[in-house]
């Protein structure tokens, strides 16, 4: 139902209400598909560029040394960062499905191009452009998702699509089996074939997202009211709903943009403690997953004399533990709530890391207990990092919620994405197990005081539609 109000350029419509109320269907397992597979082409590229370390470092062509390769993960997270505001803005502007699809596009190019690196410089550029492919997807993909899943399965299933990122972990490690043993494929061009399989990856996934419409909130908000309720009625198709007597309307002023001032007042004055909460959560998880998984690969070879070419098989449980995370304990953000569960994975994130961390200096831990104790430290670290992304989509208005995942995103991976990867290849280079120690506690410090941030401020969003838990800026 929707009624416009001639002369004043308001609406008053039930779509929100409407998605919320649907049954899972076919249609929401074909949007988990298509566009969580973002999250697995995240971690096949991270994983590769982990799991690749010790041949670019032995690549004739190459030659990367440590640092060389903690840099290599900083152009790639700068990349996201800046295609992050690039791209967030324009799915605001223009929509949800024509950046889905154009960031896949520079995604896919990029990561076959990283094949064909020839020196330092190259590498750098063509992750970078990677990178910007990636950071633009998270927008638009987030803020897609969390408008067309009901309320009361939002939280389980973002997190689930967000820990997918281990799925691409595993296919990373076992391809990295696979091509790195010289056995098979020469030592110079096993990493190279490695990249092309994000190519294909992403092939696949510009297929699928053919089927998947724009979103009904972001069209309503646009004033293309009409469109709106024909994507929904196709949405019901997939299993008709119970027929309900009257359904919450929403009335508002539909708005083509919205100027940056009023987005800087919303995020920085309107919604201060939701942005203090966003940005401590962003930032630490950030620190704490690229500063280590980036240079873990390194770990394994230069204080444990791992072979480069058996990496793989050590990442594997690895991804195992991150992806288990969000699926066994991950309703429980929708039924415990929010402000405990996200507290509560923060806090446990970073005493486990100390700890491990304490092992790993006293040289108490032998390479398979330490692959275990991580397994263990990153089950309920994935749960945690993933309910940033979750909290930073669902906290803030309709019209500006890709925008605002783009800052938040970028604002916390600038902090502590870009340094990490550095700093902990710095930190191995010294080849001080005590040095690196010092990385993991100043990581575990972060994710603690981002819990007690999320314990004291967090939205208890569980299970309650997304206009109610932030009201649209043009809501009347």
């Amino acid at each position: 139902m929707t009624d416009t109000r001639t002369g004043t350029g308001e609406i008053i419509t039930d779509v929100p209400a409407r998605l919320d109320r649907l049954p899972w269907s076919r249609f929401h397992t074909l949007v988990v598909i298509a566009l969580g597979v973002t999250w697995i082409l995240d971690g096949l590229e991270v994983t590769l560029a982990g799991a690749v370390s010790g041949a670019l470092k032995e690549s004739p062509a190459l030659k990367f040394s440590n640092t060389d390769i903690g840099l290599a993960g900083a152009a790639y997270i700068g990349g996201a960062v800046i295609g992050a505001i690039l791209f967030g803005w324009l799915t605001d502007r223009l929509g949800r499905k024509k950046l889905f699809t154009i960031t896949v596009l520079v995604y896919l190019t990029a990561t076959a191009a990283t094949a064909f690196s020839w020196n330092l410089w190259s590498f750098l550029l063509f992750r970078f452009l990677t990178g910007m492919g990636i950071g633009g997807e998270y927008t638009a993909i987030n803020s897609t998702i969390q408008e067309l899943v009901p309320a009361r399965v939002r939280g389980w299933t973002d997190l689930v699509i967000n820990g997918s990122f281990w799925v691409g972990a595993a296919i990373g490690g076992v391809a990295a089996i696979v091509l790195l043993d010289p056995a098979t494929v020469a030592q110079d061009l096993g990493w190279r074939l490695a990249f092309f399989i994000g190519a294909v990856l992403g092939l696949i996934i510009m297929i699928l997202r053919q089927w998947i419409p724009e979103s009904p909130r972001w069209l309503m908000s646009h004033g293309r009211i009409a469109e709106a309720e024909a994507v929904v009625a196709h949405i019901e198709s997939f299993c008709p709903p119970q027929p309900a007597a009257t359904l919450p309307t929403l009335t508002l002023r539909p708005r083509p943009h919205t100027p940056m001032r009023e987005v800087a007042h919303t995020l920085f004055v309107m919604h201060r403690p939701r942005t203090l909460v966003a940005l401590a959560l962003m930032a630490s998880q950030a620190f704490f997953y690229n500063a280590i998984f980036f240079t873990y690969a390194l770990i394994l070879t230069d204080f444990y004399a791992v072979p480069s070419n058996l990496i793989g098989w050590f990442i594997l449980p690895f991804a195992a533990g991150n992806f288990l995370g969000p699926v066994l304990i991950g309703r429980l953000f929708d039924t415990l709530g929010r402000r405990p569960m996200i507290a509560g994975t923060y806090i446990l994130s970073g005493l486990l890391l100390a700890g491990t961390g304490f092992l790993f200096a006293r040289e108490l831990v032998s390479v398979n207990q330490l692959t275990i104790c991580w397994s263990i430290v990153f089950f309920f670290a994935s749960a945690a990092a993933s309910s940033a992304y979750l909290t930073v989509s669902e906290t803030y208005p309709l019209e500006i919620r890709a925008l605002a995942i783009a800052v938040f995103y970028s604002l916390g991976t600038g902090l502590g994405g870009i340094a990490g990867p550095w700093l902990f290849g710095a930190l191995i280079d010294t080849g001080s197990r005590a040095s690196v120690f010092g990385g993991y506690l100043l990581g575990a410090a972060l994710m603690i005081a981002a819990g007690l941030i999320a314990w004291r401020f967090a939205v208890q969003a569980e299970r309650r539609p997304l206009e109610e838990v932030c009201k649209p800026l043009g809501a009347l």
